[in-house]
């Protein structure tokens, strides 16, 4: 399995995480029951197969993400350009912004960020 890939539940299950860590894992049993509706053994069997995959780390009762949230989401949209737009980015952006405009603000970093990439 990749590394950074979650499923839907998964993902769900690990932005907790990140909003919260480090956490408690009596407090995360608590946060997934009322954030997603999971029983107990869900939420401790998430975790250990997370924890299994090297995506989380629980010692001591504490809960935290070995993965970082910017990390999953490089991993994840560099992953669905390449299957979605063949990796062009440029397909990307030209699908994307066709249904959504930009603030001036928005195109301004995007234009600062393409240059910095660019050099």
């Amino acid at each position: 399995m990749e590394p950074y890939k979650l499923f839907e539940a998964e993902h769900k299950f690990v932005h907790l995480i990140w909003e919260h860590e480090p956490i408690n894992s009596t407090e995360l049993v608590k946060l997934s029951h009322d954030k997603l509706g999971w029983k107990k053994s869900t939420t401790y069997t998430v975790l250990r197969k997370l924890c299994e995959r090297g995506i989380l780390r629980n010692e001591d009762a504490l809960v935290s993400a070995i993965v970082k949230k910017a990390d999953a989401q490089q991993y994840e949209s560099q992953t669905m350009i390449k299957k979605t737009f063949d990796g062009s980015l440029p397909q990307f952006l030209t699908a994307f912004l066709k249904e959504n405009k930009l603030t001036e603000k928005e195109a301004a970093e995007l234009k600062r960020i393409i240059e910095e990439a660019a050099e």
